[in-house]
């Protein structure tokens, strides 16, 4: 007969939350700047999120959180892909994957522990342009305190 877990260890199953950037390709590269070009969203709004559609989204998270950033061209035929998550490595650490049988990229980390609001930023690889375009209004993570 299998025993029954013991409630005391019972934590909290991770929760995945997808973070999506929607780049305006042709507008960064107009303008050499995501700003006003980034949309973002994310799976959480009824956990609290706010800023959804707006370049300073504000996804709330709790401690074990699983987190994965990924991105889409608003022009079908453009070429974007995030080339980098900046944050506080002591919040999350970011780790660049790949989709199995693909070369279509996307990061994610595990939020390690409850805090206020960690602000991070975005580098996009947008087009043939060698430079990484990168965010100047910070999106964030917003702990449940």
């Amino acid at each position: 007969m299998a025993s029954s877990p013991n409630p005391r260890r019972a934590t909290a199953p991770k929760r995945p939350v997808s973070i999506t950037a929607v780049v305006d390709c042709v507008g960064a590269l107009a303008s050499g700047s995501v700003r006003g070009h980034l949309y973002l969203y994310d799976t959480n709004k009824a956990g609290g999120s706010t800023g959804l559609g707006t370049e300073e989204l504000r996804t709330r998270v709790r401690r074990g959180d699983q987190l994965l950033w990924n991105v889409l061209a608003l022009e079908c035929e453009a070429f974007v892909a995030i080339d980098g998550v900046e944050i506080d490595p002591e919040i999350c650490e970011p780790v660049r994957k790949v989709y199995p049988g693909t070369d279509v990229a996307y990061w994610t980390g595990t939020v390690k522990k409850d805090s206020r609001e960690v602000a991070y930023r975005l580098a996009f690889k947008v087009g043939t342009r060698q430079e990484p375009i990168v965010t100047t209004v910070s999106p964030a993570i917003v702990g449940q305190g």
